[in-house]
């Protein structure tokens, strides 16, 4: 995907810091009035940014562009969406001590919500469709993830087993590296990491790699060394707040992407999906309390003395 597709404020942010200085001073300036940049010529950008017009043109094909014009366009559509989409109210990701926990439901949402409609933006549905048709297809389908990008895809192995998908979330670097080494042509790797710079998870998706798995990335940093490995790049954008970092935030995000992969995957599936879940739904059905009884006992609880 390259860097005219939507979410490039987003994405400045997340790997301004990470650019070599004078690239990360460009990303610097753009951000800190993208309304001004998405108006400036190219000299101008230059001197905010106490860089050189080349500079700037090589921090454009850097994102994918093919010049600072294109570029421009870009900043110019994502600052018109952003005032469109503006908030009544400007909530910031801040959350004191002492806040009331009404503010910090309005911090949290607000947050959560800028970066899923951020990371639905971006997303390639060329890209999903082609994942979630190997992985109707695959042999086995192998995902791995740690810390809450683990609870990410430990939730997506749990939807696709249901459907039937031969599917196995690993924990475990060892099982999960030994497990990938077992993959082939028609099967499919998933790795999940938030900053894409875990070791265990570029290893596995090497190791996928290695033996012609379909390897696929889900992290915030398209430019990241898990990106690199991967044959298809999701990337998902967070909105941190206090007490909820980056690497937390990931999470609405990640499970979006893995959602919509799901979804695909059972409509090229909808007969054998209808029936799984009819029978899945049946097999727990009796571990359910019935209604009549939770309001006997309601009434009972209730029933003045």
């Amino acid at each position: 995907m390259t860097g005219e597709s939507g979410g490039l404020l987003v994405r400045l942010r997340m790997e301004g810091p990470a650019m070599p200085e004078a690239l990360a001073k460009i990303a610097e300036a753009i951000l800190s009035d993208p309304e001004t940049a998405a108006h400036a010529s190219i000299v101008d950008l230059a001197e905010r940014s106490g860089t050189s017009t080349a500079t700037v043109t090589r921090f454009s094909r850097a994102l994918g562009f093919k010049g600072y014009a294109n570029l421009r366009v870009a900043v110019a559509t994502e600052t018109g969406r952003a005032e469109q989409a503006r908030w009544e109210t400007d909530i910031s990701g801040d959350i004191a001590p002492d806040d009331p926990l009404g503010s910090v439901l309005d911090v949290i949402t607000a947050a959560d919500t800028r970066a899923i409609q951020a990371t639905a933006s971006g997303l390639d549905t060329a890209a999903i469709e082609r994942v979630a048709a190997a992985i109707a297809a695959a042999g086995r389908v192998e995902i791995f993830g740690l810390g809450s990008s683990g609870t990410a895809g430990s939730e997506m192995a749990f939807r696709l087993e249901r459907i039937r998908v031969p599917v196995r979330y690993r924990a475990d670097t060892h099982t999960a590296l030994t497990n990938a080494a077992l993959l082939g042509s028609g099967d499919v790797a998933i790795s999940l990491s938030h900053s894409g710079r875990t070791r265990e998870a570029i290893e596995v998706l090497a190791e996928a790699a290695d033996h012609g798995a379909l390897t696929v990335a889900v992290t915030s940093f398209a430019r990241s060394p898990l990106a690199e490995v991967a044959d298809v790049v999701f990337t998902t954008s967070v909105h941190e707040t206090t007490f909820r970092l980056a690497a937390l935030s990931a999470l609405h995000s990640q499970l979006l992407i893995l959602d919509l992969i799901y979804v695909a995957v059972a409509q090229r599936t909808y007969e054998r999906t209808a029936e799984a879940l009819e029978l899945t739904v049946r097999a727990v059905d009796a571990h359910r309390v019935p209604e009549t009884t939770a309001n006997r006992k309601r009434a009972r609880r209730e029933k003045p003395l």
